[in-house]
């Protein structure tokens, strides 16, 4: 018989191309992941009984206890785990490069003899298996993670401004599971003034209509909407904006690995 359900804030990592690497290299990936883990939280003031942990392979979930602020996860937390990975890069070749995924949602968890299940998990699982993050943290080259926090953390805390939080730096992103659950996201990457390979606010592209002429892509695919010619930039020498069209991959807890994403840009108190 499992726990009664109790709310969490749940953080989820997942180090990127991890499974592409060699078995060796894979364990001191993970070490180094854990190192890093460690080294965050102790440096942002959160003990080890405020926090229960899951491995997950190529990642970890992580429940946190509600006595926690948020905002401490969401600010300090965040940038201290950025700069355990920067330190951890000064020493690691390429073969050896630890970026991370991070989601912050929160909400019921419960606990049983193989570990942790309910909704909330589920969603933050979606989220940083989410392609749009995926995609991000590969356009952002000198990045050693994306956040991807869920629409309820971003209207509590991140739009509020709070002390080392920056809600400029986020933008909107929703996405709609296989199964029709539409889930709004707010990403951002340390050190970047916004995420990369995300419309802007305001950007026509986000929301422009195809060209006459022009044919959706397929499923799985990303296609370029561009500006009024062709596939290079518009009359403002914007260049074009990538909007993806299916997607998560390797959701380990929630099962969902296709979505439609819909960049709505940022909406700011």
């Amino acid at each position: 018989m499992g726990e009664e359900a109790t709310h969490h804030w749940i953080v989820v990592l997942d180090v990127e191309n991890f499974s592409s690497r060699r078995d060796p290299v894979q364990r001191r990936v993970r070490a180094a992941m854990y190192r890093a883990l460690a080294e965050a939280l102790r440096r942002a003031g959160i003990t080890d009984a405020d926090t229960v942990s899951e491995d997950r392979g190529d990642g970890v979930l992580m429940l946190v206890a509600p006595s926690v602020s948020p905002r401490v996860l969401a600010g300090p937390f965040v940038r201290e785990l950025d700069e355990a990975l920067g330190e951890y890069a000064q020493e690691a070749n390429a073969d050896h490069e630890l970026r991370l995924r991070v989601a912050l949602h929160q909400g019921l968890a419960a606990r049983d003899a193989h570990g942790w299940s309910g909704d909330a998990v589920n969603t933050a699982c979606r989220l940083v298996d989410a392609q749009p993050l995926r995609d991000v943290l590969a356009e952002a080259l000198s990045a050693r993670l994306v956040l991807a926090v869920s629409d309820e953390v971003h209207r509590g805390v991140v739009r509020h401004g709070h002390h080392g939080i920056d809600p400029a730096a986020y933008l909107r992103c929703d996405f709609t599971t296989k199964h029709g659950e539409t889930i709004t996201s707010w990403i951002t990457v340390p050190g970047y003034p916004a995420p990369p390979g995300l419309p802007a606010p305001g950007d026509p592209a986000a929301t422009a209509p195809p060209a006459p002429g022009a044919t959706s892509p397929g499923p799985g695919t990303t296609s370029t909407v561009p500006g009024a010619t062709g596939s290079g930039p518009d009359a403002a020498g914007r260049p074009p904006v990538a909007l993806h069209a299916q997607t998560v991959q390797g959701d380990q807890v929630a099962g969902d690995k296709h979505v439609t994403v819909h960049n709505t840009g940022s909406v700011r108190p």
